[in-house]
């Protein structure tokens, strides 16, 4: 930015502000906003006389600060000076600067929202289920929070806290002033005391609600209006928690002012949250030390890669800055805790302010962090042997730098801008060394041995025109010369038909060297090499001791003795100025960790927390971490019935007048729960009247329907066929038939058919069918020998089809269920039962061949005993076939409606196909279809309904913008964590990521106040990396198809699909 243009946007700022010097900042900060909003003043206060509270981490008092609500209008230029100067000066107070407060309108937003924003329209997806037993409790489980209006910061934080007994046991325990009603009321009564009573009426529910979630709307109120008011104005997240403590504080401080005479009450919170650290160093050359108080501790995230990295960089600060610059005295700092409080919260930064763009920028960069941190080396106590530890680690960093310096060079060696391994080069030249030796050109034995020996080679006259020739200069030649010339000469055309001689080696080799200065060489070349490899070798393992050295710098027993254990983490996904929140905290009874996300409440694991909290996944990271002494077992400790001796669980562990409103609040529950069970009763009655009434009317036609053809897909029974099922046996009868027109029945009787192992009494006769990966079968006949025939042939079609290798638009397994089985290995008798019911249906017994066939069949049926088939085996077979045809038809219709760009209603049926193949495909590759194809379809569905919305919203206008959010809410938010689930499909995780950043693009883009509201409102419902699906439609209806329109259609949707271009699909 110019001078000029600097001047000229702080002119414009000032006449837009009329003179209000904050609004005059937040323009200049957040010139991408519409509409100016206050910026919040800053939390922390500096150390006064007798007052030791909110002293900032690590800073001094600092005389050089510019009051920005007086009316000093001179003052505005040294502000946009120091904001644009101190933009990357070290997280003094809130561990944010001031342009990122300003600039994070979402998340300030979502504090500051309307009631109108409280209540849930239609489309969302966190909307209340008329039904009251999916808002219902499962026994004990935790309780979630509604999101009631981008709230989700509100449930990360509260739930944090509440999952702290000890924190629990204070808030549901408070009790106001008894003289609350004679105090003056001023604004941090009027706001603490109602807080206060909201807080415990929420946690009371928290604790002993028969409700799956709670509606903390009256308590996010209270926190909206205090945010909105005169002296405080909005704040981010962090800030949040640091009022929330604040609170807290002074409505206990209130409680033990009243309870004791001591001059400082103990305050609870103060005991539970805040600590202290001394601070020493030396300014301008003077020695200081100062004890101050810290709650919340800051922590800088980029540059480091782990917790102990971050908490070293803050406890030792090189330089002060110097109120006289002409002071050249050296400065700087250390900080030692004196008293960790019980629960200990870190702060992450990890935001910073990019000047180029003017916005903050998110940093994803991953840091680490354990289970279980040791302070020890930060104790005040341990100050000396800590400091001999730095030094030591200093000195072995240091050495540690050299080392890998000198590994780099063996591992990266040469002078030019290619380096490789020096191994490998040795390698190379030992390589090129004992190859064999050529004593020619590689190019001359080419071109030698491409013409015939004794022939001239020549130019055809094309040749030489392209080399500049013109043809009118050749010399003219008749037909009989042409031939004569090619008679003699061979045309040669490039990479046909010249050859390699087959003498000469692939790779390149020396041209000339002696055996002598082969043995040398090699000899040379193999010392080097060894060399090489053993210094390596002792470079790596020094490198390996001294990493191992640092890492147990620590762990002798005088510094493990301060352990605190993580409790809870708060987690953000998302870019500086928009994003969602959730928590991640241990579950100490059950020793497991459970996500908080919203109503959503689930187990979870350390690995999965790994994955969303380092950073370095996504945009998902940690932005707070809650430990807390792992030796104070009070803070977890659950309160134990003083008679029994027994734990307090539930609503038994609740004061009087909060066990009676959650009662109340259950009793109210249970109400609905009963009204919705009379409806149902009643609606079901009504039903089962009016179907009985139906049953009557259509009797007659349910027997013609009986008689008719019912399809695979609407009968459950596996012995009712479709019209062309029954025409191919009807054909397979027939041939069979006809090879034994010409014989009579006892011919028949006394032929040995092929593959019969014995012969069986009377006129029976069995025949052994061999199938390939099925097995052999052995039938038994009765009748005519073309029964046995018929059974054969089909056995043999289907075989045949199973094995067949077929082009994606044939798929035999539609064809017939018996060629499913085969492919997919089915159990032998489950086969044979399954094709005799196909020849035992008793539609067939219209002809006499049929009937022949189809009593044959039937008695083979009753010769199967009971325990040869396990007939749940074989129901679950069939369903499997049926999930199979239920999956195709989802297949075709999706992408049918994909290529008429119907998009939602491919979604629909897509997401259902996909579903359905996932579980087909879970129990055998041949199961269904091709996985990849469905997950490419369903994807690219998403993607152009994200584009149709997008657009929508781009046009500004409030019908289409409505409509382009409806679809977001309704197919595109629901059916992400879809995409998620499996974290192997990248092409998936892509494509999520695309349509987030097309969304979050709109944040830095000028848009009416009423297009950032909605904008606000959608976006943190968009970044939820849940992988738990929120709102899944009801699959859609399938029409009745036979099996003939099935496989045709199924055959022209997957012929188009393969004359579309690869890169279109």
């Amino acid at each position: 930015m110019t001078v000029e243009q600097n001047v000229l946007q702080q002119s414009a700022a000032q006449k837009d502000s009329n003179g209000n010097l904050e609004l005059a900042v937040a323009f200049l900060t957040a010139k991408n906003a519409k509409t100016p909003q206050q910026e919040e003043t800053t939390y922390y206060q500096t150390a006064l006389p007798g007052n030791d509270r909110y002293i900032s981490v690590g800073s001094q008092a600092d005389t050089n600060v510019i009051d920005l609500t007086g009316d000093d209008k001179d003052d505005l230029q040294r502000a946009i000076a120091l904001s644009l100067a101190e933009s990357n000066r070290a997280f003094r107070e809130t561990g944010i600067t001031d342009e990122e407060q300003a600039i994070s309108r979402v998340l300030e937003a979502s504090i500051a929202e309307n009631k109108a924003c409280l209540k849930r329209t239609p489309t969302e997806v966190w909307r209340d289920s008329r039904n009251p037993y999916d808002r219902k409790r499962q026994d004990k489980a935790p309780v979630g929070l509604k999101n009631v209006g981008n709230t989700c910061w509100f449930s990360a934080v509260i739930q944090s806290l509440f999952n702290l007994l000890e924190f629990r046991r204070l808030v549901l325990n408070y009790k106001p002033p008894s003289n609350a009603q004679d105090l003056p009321r001023n604004q941090k009564e009027h706001r603490n005391l109602p807080f206060m009573r909201e807080l415990r009426y929420l946690f009371a529910l928290l604790v002993g609600t028969k409700r799956k979630y709670v509606d903390p709307s009256r308590a996010v109120e209270i926190l909206k209006d205090a945010f909105k008011s005169n002296d405080s104005q909005q704040q981010d997240v962090s800030e949040f928690t640091h009022k929330l403590l604040d609170w807290l504080e002074d409505a206990f401080q209130m409680r033990a002012e009243e309870e004791t005479d001591e001059e400082k009450p103990k305050n609870p919170m103060v005991e539970l949250f805040y600590g202290r650290f001394l601070a020493v160093g030396v300014l301008e050359g003077k020695k200081f030390e100062n004890t101050e108080m810290f709650g919340q501790y800051p922590l800088q995230v980029n540059g480091f890669k782990d917790l102990h990295e971050c908490l070293e960089a803050a406890m030792i600060e090189g330089e002060i800055e110097s109120l006289h610059s002409e002071n050249s005295g050296k400065s700087g700092q250390e900080h030692w805790f004196t008293k960790l409080p019980p629960v200990l919260t870190f702060e992450l930064s990890r935001f910073e302010f990019n000047q180029a763009l003017g916005r903050p920028e998110k940093i994803h960069n991953k840091l680490e962090f354990p289970q279980v941190l040791y302070l020890d080396r930060y104790m005040h106590r341990n100050r000396e042997i800590t400091r001999i530890k730095r030094e030591e680690i200093k000195r072995l960093k240091d050495y540690l730098t050299v080392l890998q310096q000198r590994l780099e060079r063996y591992l990266s060696y040469g002078s030019g801008p290619k380096r490789f391994p020096l191994v490998d080069v040795l390698q190379y030249a030992l390589e090129f060394a004992s190859s064999k030796p050529v004593c020619t050109s590689p190019v001359e034995d080419i071109d030698a041995s491409s013409p015939p020996s004794g022939s001239t080679p020549q130019t055809l006259p094309s040749t030489t025109e392209q080399q500049g020739v013109p043809s009118s200069e050749l010399p003219s030649t008749s037909p009989a010369s042409i031939a004569a010339i090619s008679s003699r000469s061979v045309i040669h055309k490039p990479f046909t038909q010249s050859r390699i001689p087959p003498d000469l080696p692939m790779h390149p080799a020396p041209r000339h060297i002696t055996e002598e200065e082969l043995s040398v060489l090699e000899s040379c070349l193999h010392r080097w090499r060894t060399e090489i490899e053993n210094d390596t070798r002792d470079l790596q393992e020094s490198i390996s001791r001294i990493h191992r050295t640092i890492e147990l710098m620590y762990s002798d027993k005088s510094m493990i003795q301060v352990p605190y254990r993580l409790h809870a983490v708060l987690v953000h996904e998302g870019q500086a100025n928009a994003g969602h929140y959730w928590a991640y905290i241990f579950d100490h009874r059950e020793n497991r960790w459970m996500k908080y996300n919203d109503i959503a409440v689930t187990k979870s694991s350390w690995e999965e927390l790994v994955r969303d909290s380092f950073g370095g996944y996504r945009n998902a990271s940690a932005y707070c971490l809650m430990y807390i002494n792992d030796k104070a077992q009070f803070l977890i400790k659950e309160e134990l019935n003083k008679e029994t001796g027994q734990a307090l669980v539930g609503i038994e562990t609740l004061p009087p007048d909060l066990r009676d409103f959650v009662e109340e609040d259950n009793q109210r529950f249970e109400k609905e729960l009963e009204e919705w069970d009379a409806q149902l009763a009643q609606k079901a009655l009504q039903e089962k009247l009016l179907a009985s009434q139906k049953l009557r009317e259509s009797e007659s036609s349910i027997t013609t329907a009986q008689a008719g053809e019912p399809e695979y897909l609407e009968q459950p029974s596996r012995s009712d066929f479709s019209k062309h099922l029954k025409e191919e046996t009807i054909r397979i009868i027939t041939k069979a038939s006809h090879e034994h027109e010409d014989k009579s029945p006892e011919t028949v009787l006394q032929s040995k058919p092929e593959n019969t192992t014995s012969q069986p009494p009377s006129n029976q006769q069995v025949v052994e069918v061999a199938i390939p990966h099925v097995g052999k079968f052995m039938i038994e006949s009765k009748e005519g020998g073309y029964d046995d025939e018929a059974i054969k042939l089909e056995y043999s079609r289907l075989v045949k089809l199973a094995q067949e290798d077929t082009p994606p638009e044939t798929d035999y397994r539609l064809h017939h269920v018996v060629v499913y089985f085969i492919q997919n290995q089915a159990p032998k008798k489950i086969i044979e039962k399954t094709l005799l019911e196909q020849f035992g249906d008793r539609n067939l017994s219209f002809d006499e061949r049929c009937h022949n066939i189809m009593k044959v069949a039937q008695a083979k049926l009753e010769m199967i005993k009971p325990e040869e088939v396990n007939l749940e085996e074989y129901e679950e077979w069939h369903q499997d076939y049926r999930k199979f045809r239920e999956t195709t038809m989802y297949l075709i219709i999706g992408l049918e409606n994909f290529q008429r760009e119907s998009y939602i209603d491919s979604l629909l049926f897509l997401i259902c196909a996909y579903q359905n193949n996932k579980e087909l495909l879970s129990k055998g590759p041949n199961r269904g279809h091709d996985e990849e194809l469905i997950s490419h379809y369903r994807r690219e569905c998403l993607l152009k309904l994200n584009e149709q919305a997008a657009e929508l919203f781009e046009s500004g206008e409030d019908r289409e913008v409505n409509n382009g959010l409806i679809i977001m809410n309704e197919f595109i938010v629901p059916f992400l964590p879809l995409l998620l689930v499996d974290e192997m499909e990248e092409k998936d995780i892509l494509a999520v990521e695309d349509m987030r950043n097309r969304w979050c693009s709109y944040l830095g883009q000028e848009m009416e106040s009423n297009l950032q509201e909605k904008l606000t409102d959608f976006l943190p419902k968009l970044l939820d990396c849940s992988t738990e699906i929120k709102g899944f439609h009801e699959p859609p209806k399938l029409p009745s198809y036979s099996t003939h329109e099935l496989c045709e259609r199924f055959a022209r949707i997957m012929l188009s699909l393969s004359r579309t271009p690869a890169d279109g699909r």
